[in-house]
């Protein structure tokens, strides 16, 4: 997985039985040019694309916050 950074992303779900909302998470793989420099913590954007591997069907855009 050369060039390919894993992205969580944070959502709330809601369930009708108790009205009310649980926090869930999923992780998106996502492949990083080597011309945006990403670090372990960056909050970036990804975009979706063909699938460049079993597993990678993203591209990490731009970074929005380091």
């Amino acid at each position: 997985m050369m060039g390919t950074v894993v992205v969580a992303r944070n959502y709330l779900h809601y369930i009708r039985k108790y009205k009310r909302y649980e926090k869930r998470s999923s992780k998106l793989h996502a492949h990083n040019t080597p011309c945006i420099p990403v670090k372990v913590g960056d909050m970036v954007k990804i975009a979706e694309c063909r699938p460049l591997s079993k597993s990678t069907t993203f591209v990490v855009v731009e970074v929005l916050q380091p």
